[in-house]
């Protein structure tokens, strides 16, 4: 298939499907994966002004890629408005709580990304009408991407990630690839891996200069709420499985079993990756409940509140990272708990963070462990030896001071987009 004829029936075949998109959205609002007020934004409407001045669309499709960009939005000069898009309720409501906190809520707007249909993206582009963009990691979408090119906006990808089941993807239609990548003005990519499949796809103007998320600031954490629960857990061992996925932490209790009898008091603490996970969960497993009102008394724990995993990580220094332990998996981000500080074990299924696994394994940050029965094995160790686990710890916080530069270096970057010195 041409690339011509690929970007065709990509547009139509989005345009016929606005109907059901539209109703898609509605059905998601009443299952809480949609903000039903704010509906309209996915469909490109608008109510609020463009405001005065350079304004610049960066679009981060959810909380990871969000996170990362949080010190490239705080490292650009005042005058620049940001324009942030997202796609979940999870990222809308952390940008709730830090951009205020971060000083930010005044020169970031943020709105949910329009789908990908070419009249949503027309109306979406002729209200801001932004003076450049760029998008995070992986969100390659056609009709945004030719509409914003057709307008002369220049187009950034940072932080770029290109897996190599993606790469094989795009490698299925070379002309559409070249022609979508083609339109980025340059790529930023994440690391030299992810740099080489971009070239070879045809991406202009490639570079390696780091991965953002090694240069994140540790997560925040209350410490009015940190000093209040190390006081109730003060002499009895406690681990965390933060960021866990369905199926995970009915193994994460397994583990825990085997760690009681000869731990007495222990404390797992699991923190799902979806919090709204929590309630079923802690009946499913005869686990308190964080957002109930209790305490972390002995047995499992379920933190399902929203904004305090930098809480956790603090609270306990052994941690073992989900999206890890079940196929097809991918992992979540193991940089957040090792910029704290915290002894790390992760499953084998880490596909989507292969570098920072490597090279926290390499540092001695890291292992990587099979079943429940390894996971439990390796608790029960660094729940023993508290100098190894500070080494661990200690390794793992270098590791993820690498890259402490760039968000400055990335916000000058999107200065020179903009045009602006």
């Amino acid at each position: 298939m041409s690339a011509r004829l690929a970007e065709s029936a990509w547009s139509v075949t989005a345009s016929l499907a606005a109907p059901g998109l539209r109703l898609l959205l509605r059905r998601r609002a009443m299952r809480g994966k949609e903000i039903a007020d704010r509906l309209a934004e996915r469909w490109g409407a608008e109510t609020s002004p463009r405001p005065a001045g350079k304004l610049l669309w960066l679009h981060a499709a959810s909380v990871g890629e969000t996170l990362s960009v949080l010190p490239v939005l705080a490292a650009l000069p005042p005058a620049v408005t940001v324009l942030l898009t997202t796609g979940t309720v999870t990222s809308a409501s952390l940008l709730a709580q830090r951009l205020p906190a971060m000083g930010l809520a005044d020169r970031v707007i943020h709105r949910f990304a329009p789908l990908d249909v070419p009249r949503w993206v027309t109306r979406f582009l002729d209200h801001w009408q932004p003076d450049a963009a760029a998008f995070v990691e992986s969100e390659l979408w056609p009709n945004q991407l030719r509409a914003a090119a057709a307008r002369g906006i220049p187009l950034l990808l940072l932080n770029g990630r290109l897996s190599p089941r993606s790469a094989a993807g795009w490698a299925r239609v070379p002309g559409f690839a070249r022609d979508v990548l083609g339109r980025f003005t340059a790529v930023r990519a994440r690391g030299e891996e992810d740099a080489a499949r971009f070239r070879a796809l045809g991406a202009p103007n490639v570079s390696a200069p780091g991965d953002l998320k090694l240069a994140a600031p540790p997560l925040p954490a209350d410490p009015a709420a940190l000093a209040a629960l190390q006081a109730e857990l003060a002499g009895r061992p406690v681990w965390l499985a933060a960021s866990t996925h369905p199926g995970e932490e009915a193994l994460i209790a397994a583990a825990h079993r085997q760690l009681a009898a000869g731990h007495p008091g222990l404390t797992t603490i699991i923190a799902p990756r979806h919090p709204e996970r929590g309630p079923a969960l802690a009946a499913h497993l005869g686990a308190a409940l964080r957002s109930a009102g209790a305490s972390p008394a002995p047995g499992v724990w379920i933190a399902d509140t929203l904004g305090e995993l930098g809480l956790w990580y603090r609270l306990a220094p052994v941690t073992f990272v989900g999206r890890s332990l079940l196929p097809p998996g991918g992992g979540q981000n193991p940089l957040e708990p090792a910029r704290l500080g915290c002894a790390i074990a992760v499953g084998p299924h880490t596909g989507n963070f292969t570098a920072h696994v490597a090279a926290l394994r390499d540092a001695g940050a890291l292992t990587v462990v099979p079943d429940p029965a390894a996971l439990a094995r390796w608790v029960a160790g660094m729940l023993a030896d508290p100098a190894r686990r500070a080494q661990a710890g200690a390794a793992a916080a270098s590791v993820a001071d690498q890259m402490a530069d760039l968000p400055r270096e990335t916000a000058a970057a999107l200065m020179a987009l903009l045009g602006v010195r």
